[in-house]
């Protein structure tokens, strides 16, 4: 008879004791690897969705206050300024901000018509009536400007400025036609503010001027979970701005660039947060947006904070 030999039972004990040790390093380095890549993705993520909200929002903020040959005017009905009929927009479907003259449209009185104001929900005394939705502490920023490039003639589906260096007209009709030497420009008024969607995600969100009023409500960027616009005024004329302030420090003498105070930058601060959660990262990081301070939230969430100043290339004169 041929004798077989074969393993006895202490050898195949350490040969799966260290089986189960080269699984058990196979799979740590798994772990780590897929810890690795949920965090350069999340991190690319946040840096992405910052980037492209500032982008957004320098882009139109930048060009505030421009109207066309009369940009650095004031808006004065009766002496240089008139709404056509056609250009109305009810109070149920406008947003009025604080001020006497803040509607999206002038009106007929003896106040400075701002194209910009802001304020920080639930932590401002006046606010958007037209906004429902709005984040806690988070701030709220609008803006009047003309889109360009200039345009021919009008259509009913926006609202239109015809002006020259000295008059201007407020119309939504195919055309106004009643200046010399005038040019046709699309109206818009805008504001930025966080909300969540219906998922819970905080979203960067533009309410915008349409031919109802200011019924368009769009969603810009996700992730974006808080905002703090700092305000930079000129109060010696070098056109450079020598302070930032919060809106809660802006005065209204200072939103209608009046005793010299002239608002000429603003800088913007957002805190941008993922859109997933993940278990294994706990946030004890505070961030600083501008002259606030926020956390440590203690969740699973990652954030990145992104700035950027934005010289105001319209500024209005005083």
């Amino acid at each position: 008879m041929i004798k077989s030999k074969g393993m006895s039972l202490v050898e195949l004990m350490v040969a799966m004791v260290i089986g189960l040790f080269l699984s058990a390093g196979l799979f740590s380095m798994f772990v780590m690897s897929s810890t690795n890549v949920t965090t350069t993705s999340q991190f690319n993520q946040l840096q992405e969705n910052g980037r492209i909200a500032l982008t957004l929002m320098e882009r139109d903020l930048s060009q505030l206050g421009f109207m066309g040959d009369i940009t650095g005017t004031d808006f004065i009905i009766g002496t240089n300024t008139t709404v056509d009929a056609s250009a109305t927009i009810g109070s149920s479907g406008d947003c009025v901000g604080a001020g006497l003259n803040n509607a999206t449209l002038p009106i007929n009185i003896a106040a400075h018509f701002r194209r910009l104001w802001g304020y920080e929900n639930g932590v401002s005394t006046e606010s958007l009536a037209c906004l429902s939705n709005v984040n806690d502490k988070t701030d709220v920023i609008q803006m009047k400007r003309l889109l360009g490039p200039s345009v021919a003639t009008g259509t009913t589906d926006a609202f239109y400025i015809e002006a020259n260096a000295n008059q201007a007209v407020f119309f939504k009709t195919a055309s106004a036609g009643v200046l010399d030497n005038s040019r046709i420009w699309e109206y818009q008024h805008h504001i930025y503010y966080i909300g969540d969607d219906a998922d819970g995600i905080p979203v960067l969100r533009r309410k915008s001027l349409s031919s109802t009023g200011m019924g368009n409500d769009e969603q810009l960027v996700e992730g974006i979970e808080n905002m703090r616009v700092m305000y930079g005024f000129d109060s010696n004329g070098d056109s450079t701005a020598d302070s930032f302030m919060p809106a809660e420090d802006v005065s209204s003498l200072m939103w209608d660039n009046e005793l010299f105070q002239r608002l000429v930058a603003l800088r913007v601060h957002l805190l941008v947060r993922a859109t997933e959660s993940d278990n294994s990262y706990t946030n004890e990081t505070t961030y600083t947006l501008g002259d606030k301070s926020i956390g440590p939230l203690k969740d699973n969430f990652r954030r990145k904070v992104l700035s950027t100043t934005i010289v105001l290339e319209n500024p209005v004169l005083m």
